[in-house]
């Protein structure tokens, strides 16, 4: 079973930053397309960021000139850093490795922007 490692989450004012990070074994980083999903209490699990194996991004409307994602190919790693957070950016945040043959996650980091 693929395990990719999630860390940065923590506790933040509105208007901080955070930076998530996510570690996965190289062979399936390199094969993969990372993306950042979240979910709110009481809401549905929502695409936040990704960033594909060819180099392309997407954002969520809502996170878009906030957040960036960027990956460490050298690390088999993946970041979101997150600025100018707000309160409604509270949630559990997933990284997810997916490819044609495989569609791995992580256990989940939570992000608490309160004050």
């Amino acid at each position: 079973q693929v395990q990719l490692v999630e860390s940065g989450g923590g506790l933040v004012q509105p208007g901080g930053s955070l930076r998530l990070s996510c570690a996965a074994p190289g062979r399936i980083f390199s094969a993969s397309d990372m993306y950042w999903y979240r979910r709110a209490p009481g809401k549905q699990r929502e695409l936040v960021a990704g960033f594909t194996s060819f180099g392309t991004t997407r954002y969520a409307a809502s996170v878009k000139g906030r957040f960036t994602i960027s990956r460490d190919n050298a690390k088999n790693t993946v970041y979101l850093q997150m600025s100018n957070l707000k309160v409604e950016d509270t949630a559990v945040y997933y990284c997810n490795a997916w490819s044609p043959s495989q569609d791995a996650w992580g256990q989940g980091t939570q992000v608490t922007v309160s004050s």
